[in-house]
């Protein structure tokens, strides 16, 4: 299936853009999506710690991915 996922911060510089598209199989959970995104996006696995959220929450590596849903990187924020 064709996974469509939003950017954030600087994960729209390492993505080029502000989404990209992955192709996953019809199983995959969090964990594949992100071990396909950090082959894809080396520099991804730079980042000091980044979240995948799942339909606007935060998901678990084992937490499933299905085609519609909505997936959004969303890199580590500073503050202050």
């Amino acid at each position: 299936m064709k996974i469509n996922i939003l950017a954030f911060g600087i994960a729209k510089d390492i993505f080029g853009g502000p989404s990209v598209s992955v192709e996953l199989g019809n199983d995959a959970n969090v964990s594949n999506l992100k071990y396909a995104l950090e082959k894809e996006y080396p520099k991804l696995k730079q980042l000091a710690s980044y979240m995948i959220a799942v339909n606007n929450e935060y998901a678990l590596p084992g937490d499933g991915i299905h085609s519609n849903d909505e997936i959004a990187i969303i890199p580590p924020v500073s503050g202050g």
